[in-house]
């Protein structure tokens, strides 16, 4: 798809059903009367089903606005499979009654778009994510964050339409794809994006937010700061302890030379009285 796809109100994908659902409808009202009941139900539901009503999106730059319409199934950190990174998913399931238009959840340029065949078990499951038919658009921001976001077909539906391409530019909110009918998108994100959203929550295409990314990744630089700060950290809490180390050694020191000194002095004194001990009795005998 390049160039922008205005927001018809009723997809163009639902025109053929419609259009033959009402002429069925208007020709067995006339001949067959109330057998056209269930062809004026099914038109109806067309009519539902297809809707794709505009949406306003918010410009917060770090916001990642939803893709589609549904409820939130998966947040957790996990593995991107398309580009083989650890990242933050974020998985919406859409059932029959939501708007099935996928849309551009970022500002950004797609840089590969990959198709994988596969079945199509229930896609609230999460094995939908790996088994199911499905088709991933890899895209970049315009600040250079790598994203992913998914289509993955559902236990009805069986229809997966991509209208981008490599080096198309797409703009938040605008129309990329369409799923019938039924089917959950898998967005995975850098590990520093932030949650905005809960599983069992309900999210609209392009007018809520799911998750915040910031507009620069981790640098190494930042991670050689942090590594540095934390090495003075360490400095400074060792150099103190080992200071006191040294204090109190030269205490002990102190202590033996004064411990030693007075053992001297104790000594002196033990021979000197021994001399006098010796002198008197020397005397005493001297006397005799």
């Amino acid at each position: 798809m390049s160039g922008f796809y205005p927001h018809p109100i009723i997809a163009r994908e639902g025109w053929p059903f419609i259009i033959g659902g009402l002429v069925v409808s208007i020709l067995l009202t006339i001949f067959a009367c109330w057998w056209s009941l269930p062809f004026w139900i099914f038109t109806i539901f067309a009519l539902q089903f297809f809707r794709d009503p505009g949406r306003d999106a918010p410009q917060d730059k770090d916001a990642v606005l939803s893709p589609v319409d549904g409820r939130i199934v998966v947040v957790e950190k996990a593995t991107d499979p398309y580009r083989q990174v650890e990242a933050l998913k974020i998985s919406i399931f859409m059932n029959v009654f939501n708007v099935h238009s996928q849309r551009s959840p970022i500002d950004g340029t797609v840089t590969a778009v990959e198709y994988n065949p596969g079945k199509f078990v229930n896609a609230a499951l999460d094995k939908a994510s790996t088994e199911n038919e499905r088709n991933a658009v890899l895209a970049t921001t315009v600040s250079g964050r790598e994203l992913t976001f998914v289509q993955v077909a559902g236990l009805v539906a069986r229809r997966i339409l991509c209208y981008t391409q490599v080096g198309d530019s797409l703009r938040r909110g605008e129309r990329y794809g369409f799923i019938r009918f039924g089917s959950r998108v898998d967005v995975y994100l850098p590990t520093d994006a932030r949650a905005e959203v809960a599983i069992g929550d309900k999210v609209s295409g392009t007018s809520t937010i799911i998750a915040r990314l910031p507009l620069t990744a981790p640098s190494e630089n930042a991670d050689a700061n942090a590594d540095t700060s934390a090495a003075q950290q360490a400095e400074e809490t060792v150099t103190p302890v080992a200071d006191n180390v040294n204090a109190t050694t030269t205490q002990l020191d102190t202590a033996a030379t004064e411990s030693t000194a007075k053992v001297e002095v104790s000594q002196t004194d033990i021979e000197a009285s021994a001399e006098k001990v010796r002198q008197a009795v020397e005397n005493e005998f001297s006397k005799d």
